[in-house]
């Protein structure tokens, strides 16, 4: 059995009573960075055996997980905040557990895109998730999204945050809503409001832009 466990986003308490149980039961709990895990595992007394699992070591280690696995081991995948798979790893090894026949089961849990997406007020009935853009194709991302007539919703870190405004404005025009959601969940979140020229001269403001971004572009 492999288990997905989402993990808070920002504030430790956004957590499951079941996610905690099943971090404390399974026999290995594979994790993208113990640094950032460890606040959560003393937060909640996890004491357990752990294993690095990221972008630039999964290749290598899947076959080993998967040995583990049939032998009758029960592992959990965690990221550094969030659902596991959803811009953070674990689509391959998830992808290698579906075709070993590996039972997976994925715990419901935070992720920083929904409530963005509520928070923002813009329509929620239909959207599209991009996460993160291409650095390499960012621009011919944007002009297809551009035609786009659903809300969108974008990722984006703070040192690339004003060149990404600045893109949308090229290709969405000016006027266009928008809504940036700063650090959701955490001690400093913040939601800003308002067009794409006005949401750029506020963070042109900024001496330092800090923190994670979520983007919600109005419709068309």
């Amino acid at each position: 059995m492999l288990y997905i466990v989402p993990t808070p986003i920002g504030n430790l308490e956004d957590f499951t009573f079941r996610g905690l149980r099943i971090l404390k039961e399974v026999d290995l709990i594979l994790v993208e960075n113990y640094r950032f895990s460890k606040k959560l595992f003393d937060f909640y007394n996890i004491k357990n055996n752990t294993n690095k699992y990221h972008i630039y070591n999964e290749h290598k280690i899947i076959p080993s997980l998967i040995k583990k696995i049939k032998k009758g081991k029960k592992l959990a995948l965690i990221s550094n905040a969030g659902t596991p798979g959803i811009s953070d790893p674990g689509y391959l090894l998830i992808r290698s557990c579906i075709e070993a026949s590996i039972k997976i089961e994925c715990l419901p849990g935070p992720t920083a895109f929904v409530p963005a997406l509520v928070c923002s007020g813009l329509s929620a009935n239909e959207f599209t998730f991009i996460g993160f853009l291409s650095k390499k194709k960012k621009r011919i991302k944007l002009n297809n999204l551009s035609k786009e007539n659903r809300t969108i919703i974008l990722y984006e870190s703070p040192h690339r945050l004003l060149q990404t405004l600045n893109d949308i404005k090229y290709f969405f025009g000016s006027n266009r809503n928008i809504v940036i959601c700063k650090e959701i969940s955490k001690y400093f979140q913040n939601i800003s409001r308002g067009t794409i020229e006005k949401m750029i001269l506020y963070y042109q403001n900024i001496k330092k832009i800090l923190g994670e971004y979520t983007i919600i572009i109005e419709k068309m």
